[in-house]
């Protein structure tokens, strides 16, 4: 099993060390009922327009802990927190509750106390109001309560009346078994080119497992996303004697695409020009950031950029403390292109939790010869490609390219649910880092 290492060159240098004005955001930022679904969704996402920022991440008390995903082990004491901010709103009562959920996202018929020690239903006490910045916002931060099984949970944010403002999917495992995972046989050149080989076995020789070919299952992710995750209902062989599971994988289909390393740019001063901004209008509120217009990627050779796999890290370098000081600005994206695209144009990240979101969507400009649009952020360094969205999915890689060269982290998670049993249990995990530097 491959040790995690750090980009410590990287992290220092991004988590290295506004006006007054309270301007409303334009109106498509404002609540509304119209705006929050009604029906719940089981997976990361926003209800409402006026949540924004949302990290969830391991508290690992590390410097760069808020690039942890959020799954923990069962058996240790580091907790989830979960931290968002609500704009143009005064601090309120908001309440959050989990829900468990079998290995496909969908709720188990577990109770509560199943699962928890106490009451499911957990008011956000820590509310900070936004300082001497032009957007206001209240910056929530809530720390998961602990759990008595592993499994799927996710975490549902409302108002006290109920409304859900949005939901996060958090991972508690236990280590009953041994997943070890490593760097896959090529296959061949056009495979090795672009997607990325892994393989990994499953060892239970201290956990029964009782008919494992039918009744594990595995996911594998990439960059810790959900929305092209891989589940994988079978091995592809089984070691009784060894008590051992092999999953090899023959199809590219099969395989992630390694993709480039991301583009990013940082917000974190408005005073000076970060990585990738082209120039900051202070005369607008909230504040215009125009990013350099840039080009598609899909020919180019591979960069050996680095980079943080598609997340992001707030901050403020002028008056510290990002979570309360950082303001909100207008972030204009430019993809130069000689033609339009088959289909619609996305920026794509976790700012948008790799979603096709409307206010993430590109308009193409064919006098220019340029895509663009513009998305409210939070001040700080993003990571994000630009992505393409056809019947198949949304595909990054007609614009970014795919090379094997990439760095990317796996994660696979394993699922099983004993005989007689109604949840869904998460007996083990581990992480791959392909190709880091």
């Amino acid at each position: 099993m491959l040790k995690r290492t750090i980009h410590t060159y990287l992290l220092a240098a991004i988590l290295a060390t506004g006006l007054v004005a309270c301007v409303p955001v334009e109106q498509q930022m404002q609540s509304s009922g119209s705006s929050a679904q009604s029906a719940l969704r089981y997976e990361d996402y926003v209800y409402d327009k006026t949540i924004q920022s949302v990290q969830a991440y391991a508290a690992t008390g590390g410097e760069g802990q808020v690039l942890e995903p959020p799954i923990v082990s069962l058996n240790k004491r580091t907790p989830i927190i979960l931290e968002f901010d609500r704009l143009n709103a005064a601090p309120a009562r908001l309440v959050a509750k989990l829900i468990h959920c079998d290995a496909n996202w969908s709720p188990s018929s577990l109770n509560d106390t199943q699962f928890l020690n106490e009451f499911n239903e957990f008011f956000i006490t820590d509310a900070q109001n936004s300082v001497n910045t032009r957007v206001p916002y209240v910056h929530y931060t809530f720390q998961v309560p602990r759990v008595k099984l592993s499994g799927n949970y996710l975490l549902v944010v409302s108002e006290e009346g109920g409304r859900p403002l949005l939901s996060q999917r958090l991972l508690v495992y236990q280590e009953l078994i041994t997943v070890v995972s490593k760097l896959g046989a090529a296959l061949g050149p056009q495979g090795r080119e672009t997607r990325q080989p892994i393989e990994f076995n499953v060892f239970y020789a201290d956990y029964e497992l009782v008919n494992p070919a039918m009744d594990v299952k595995a996911v594998l992710r990439q960059n810790y996303r959900w929305d092209n995750a891989k589940r994988i209902t079978r091995p592809t062989y089984v070691h009784d004697a060894q008590r051992r599971l092999e999953y090899v994988f023959f199809e590219p289909k099969e395989l992630f695409k390694g993709l480039s390393e991301f583009r990013a740019f940082d917000t974190r001063s408005l005073n000076f020009n970060g990585v990738g901004v082209q120039s900051i209008n202070l005369q607008q509120s909230p504040a215009e950031v125009n990013l350099f217009p840039e080009p598609a990627r899909a020919t180019q050779a591979y960069s050996q950029d680095p980079d943080i796999n598609g997340k992001r890290i707030f901050g403020n370098r002028q008056y510290g403390n990002g979570d309360v000081n950082g303001d909100y600005t207008w972030i204009n994206f430019a993809l130069k292109t000689t033609e339009k695209a088959p289909g619609d144009v996305y920026v794509q990240g976790e700012l948008n939790n790799w979603l096709p979101t409307e206010e993430a969507k590109l308009v193409y400009d064919p006098a220019r010869e340029v895509y663009t649009g513009r998305m409210l952020l939070k001040q700080g360094y993003y990571n994000y490609y630009y992505a393409l969205q056809t019947a198949g999915g949304i595909d990054a890689s007609y614009f970014e390219g795919s090379h094997f060269e990439t760095d990317n982290s796996y994660d696979i998670l394993i699922y099983y649910r004993p005989p007689g049993s109604r949840a869904d249990l998460l007996i083990g995990y581990d992480r791959f880092f392909f190709n880091r530097k």
